[in-house]
């Protein structure tokens, strides 16, 4: 081996340990930590108010389509978003049209537990 290269293999010290001093001191102990750990608190629920969501058929060519509308205080970036979870929790497609979600099919208790997760309070209309 070269004089350049430094070996790898463990034969040599590292000279100092800078933690070596700190044994001898009084130093506090940390933060106690509980073994149990709390329970989670839920946080309380919003009621960021009163949404429709009914099941019509007008104007459709007789396909099926669940609308949640009436949102109230909210921009369509957030409508955007939680079509995409109405979507995907019901399986299948939806779009935001007019100020109202629409999701294909008859998808009332989806979109019902939807908005409810969401903290908005849904109300059965309509078919």
């Amino acid at each position: 081996m070269s004089k350049d290269k430094i070996p790898t293999n463990g034969g040599r010290d590292l000279g100092q340990n800078p933690f070596g001093a700190l044994g001898g001191l009084s130093l506090p102990n940390g933060p106690k930590v509980d073994a149990v750990p709390s329970p989670a608190k839920e946080p309380p629920v919003k009621n960021r108010g009163r949404v429709d969501v009914l099941r019509t058929t007008a104007g459709r060519g007789g396909k099926t389509v669940t609308v949640a509308k009436n949102f109230v205080g909210i921009g369509v970036p957030e409508k955007e978003a939680l079509c995409k979870k109405m979507r995907s929790a019901a399986g299948c497609g939806g779009t935001v049209k007019d100020g109202a979600i629409e999701i294909q099919g008859d998808q009332r208790e989806v979109v019902a537990r939807v908005l409810s997760e969401a903290g908005f309070r849904p109300v059965m209309a309509g078919g």
